[in-house]
């Protein structure tokens, strides 16, 4: 009798519809976030920048603590929770854009955020068996990447026709069905399983922290994630500021999900003789390129013809960046945890794997801060030079450009550095 290789259960499909509706929630307003906090909250690129990569780090590091929460208090208890604080979070940042109101909402939508991917993740390992367990989390995955392009998507016309304040409106509503879904849909079979301290993961975090080999490794991909995320602390005010306020940020990031979806397999089937450490390094190769194809649209002086259409040197240059960037990471993600997991100690590699996302947390901190310096310096808010004749305004932005050099830069530097390593301390 053939095996039913879809039946994962009624709660797997209910837990990775909550997951759609939380990733199209965070990613509508994430693209958006730089633009809100500046344009409707009134802080400077700089500011932004600050509040951006906290947000960020506390979504990528809290998950820690939310899972041991979350083994505690059930899945179901936390879910509702989760969709609670993310629910009052993004209809707070709508109502209530205030400088001081907005980081309180922003640290809701966080500690939210950190309970749903534990949670759903656990749901989908406990709604299958090892033998159908590849094919749960590759339903789970291609969820994650529906909800980010979905969300992002339909973002870009309601910022137009109404304005990036009511991005967040947008959010909640998604937030809202999700917490619907979870009360009346969501119940898990009773969850059995370690529930770990909060002194057994601080214990664990030093233990894998003390490896400087895994210390390194975390903080040189971290440069990687790093560049991967300006297109959401950078790429937004850069287009608009350049292009106007009918530029398509949300649609340039979406070919990012496009190109992985689309070549990560086969990729990653080419690269499966090369060592992790020469996949990663290449991607940091290809990482430098994406940067420096960005800034080459300061080379044209008119549009481009593309199949009878004219197109923007910036939306060219972008997509071509974007898309190289979307191959260098179908050679770091496959491989990343493979050779982080390699540094450990024998019989530790579990705890190691737990900790290896932290490089998400470093970059966080890195690309928001950077992004919101070097927007002031070269592509400043324009609000700050009104005084400015259209000459002298045109000029403001003649380096814009040269952003995408310090990324490149960073991209070579994190090769070189890793290429050193790799003759050194990763020799063994």
């Amino acid at each position: 009798m053939k095996k039913n290789r879809w039946n994962f259960g009624k709660t797997f499909w209910v837990a990775n519809g909550i997951e759609l509706f939380e990733r199209m929630a965070y990613y509508g307003t994430f693209i958006a976030l730089v633009l809100f906090l500046s344009n409707v909250v009134g802080y400077t690129d700089i500011e932004a920048g600050w509040v951006g990569g906290l947000f960020s780090a506390l979504v990528y590091f809290l998950p820690l603590f939310t899972g041991a929460i979350a083994d505690r208090i059930g899945f179901r208890n936390s879910l509702i929770l989760a969709f609670g604080f993310l629910s009052f979070g993004y209809f707070g940042l709508g109502f209530l854009p205030t400088k001081i109101s907005v980081l309180i909402f922003l640290i809701l939508i966080a500690i939210g955020g950190s309970f749903v991917k534990p949670i759903i993740t656990g749901t989908v390992a406990k709604s299958s068996n090892e033998e159908l367990r590849a094919r749960a989390f590759s339903l789970f995955y291609m969820t994650v990447n529906i909800g980010s392009f979905t969300g992002k998507t339909i973002a870009k016309p309601l910022r137009v026709s109404l304005g990036v304040e009511y991005i967040p409106f947008y959010s909640a509503i998604l937030a809202l069905t999700g917490l619907i879904i979870a009360i009346f849909f969501y119940f898990p079979k009773k969850e059995i399983g370690e529930k770990k301290s909060l002194a057994t993961i601080f214990e664990g975090m030093w233990k894998a922290f003390k490896n400087v080999r895994f210390l390194l490794l975390i903080v040189i991909t971290g440069a990687f994630w790093a560049i991967q995320q300006q297109l959401y602390a950078t790429l937004p005010k850069y287009v608009i500021r350049l292009l106007g306020e009918k530029a398509s940020p949300e649609w340039y990031a979406n070919v990012n999900p496009i190109i992985v979806v689309l070549f990560v397999v086969p990729l990653t089937t080419l690269a499966k003789n090369l060592k992790p450490v020469t996949s990663i390094s290449f991607s940091f190769l290809l990482l430098t390129i994406s940067s420096l194809m960005m800034s080459f649209s300061s080379l044209f002086e008119t549009g481009v013809q593309i199949f009878g259409y004219n197109v923007h040197p910036i939306t060219l240059m972008m997509v071509i960046g974007i898309a190289i960037q979307g191959i260098a990471e179908c050679f770091i993600s496959p491989r990343y945890l493979e050779f982080a997991s390699l540094q450990a100690r024998k019989g530790e590699e579990g705890l190691y794997m737990g900790y290896s996302h932290l490089n998400s947390t470093v970059a966080s901190i890195i690309a928001f801060v950077s992004s919101g310096y070097l927007l002031d310096k070269y592509c400043p808010d324009p609000a700050k030079y009104s005084h400015l004749s259209s000459v002298e305004f045109s000029q403001l932005y003649s380096n814009a450009h040269y952003i995408w050099y310090y990324y490149s830069a960073l991209a070579f530097l994190s090769f070189v550095l890793l290429l050193i390593l790799n003759k050194t301390i990763y020799k063994k």
